[in-house]
């Protein structure tokens, strides 16, 4: 009876070693097990990974006055087949000045989002903000592009005021990340 009480506990130990093992390759030993949805509350229990990218950012305009409203256009690509909903913020000199719920992925849905945000300079000293979009999920497993900060920074100028060069309000920029031209 010894024996066989030890080769069920081996046998189990072999099961359980063998089941564990077969959910890692070698990349994942380097970068780490992906997270599904299956595994997260609230997921659609689809198995699939979770990867948002922050593609894109157009800023309009990029010389305001302070008071003026600033439209941030933000491009977020879902790359990879996950479902659920999460904050995008705008962040101006690393204060957030815009955030918004949105749910991506989803069956049958176009997997790049264009979200609109309306920044009221109002109370704002004049100056140089640099813009940064972030769309962070925890889960993700390529965070590293969850967030893209816009190179040429919003100039704000008293109202009435000049900006640098003589150049007049108004302009727009769109910076793409480069990873993803």
């Amino acid at each position: 009876m010894r024996t066989g009480k030890r080769m069920l506990f081996a046998g189990a130990a072999a099961f359980l070693a063998a089941g564990l093992l077969a959910g890692f390759t070698g990349t994942d030993a380097v970068a780490g097990p992906r997270i599904r949805l299956a595994e997260m509350e609230g997921g659609d229990g689809g198995g699939t990974a979770v990867n948002l990218t922050v593609r894109q950012v157009t800023i309009r305009p990029v010389r305001a006055y302070v008071g003026d409203v600033v439209r941030i256009e933000v491009w977020i690509d879902n790359r990879e087949d996950g479902s659920m909903y999460t904050s995008a913020e705008i962040l101006a000199n690393r204060k957030v000045v815009g955030r918004q719920l949105f749910r991506w992925g989803g069956p049958g849905e176009d997997r790049t989002y264009k979200l609109y945000f309306d920044w009221d300079t109002s109370g704002l000293a004049p100056g140089a903000y640099k813009i940064r979009a972030d769309a962070f999920v925890h889960e993700d497993i390529d965070s590293f592009d969850n967030e893209f900060t816009v190179k040429q920074p919003v100039l704000l100028a008293a109202p009435g005021g000049e900006f640098p060069g003589g150049e007049k309000a108004g302009g727009s920029i769109t910076e793409i990340d480069e990873r993803y031209r």
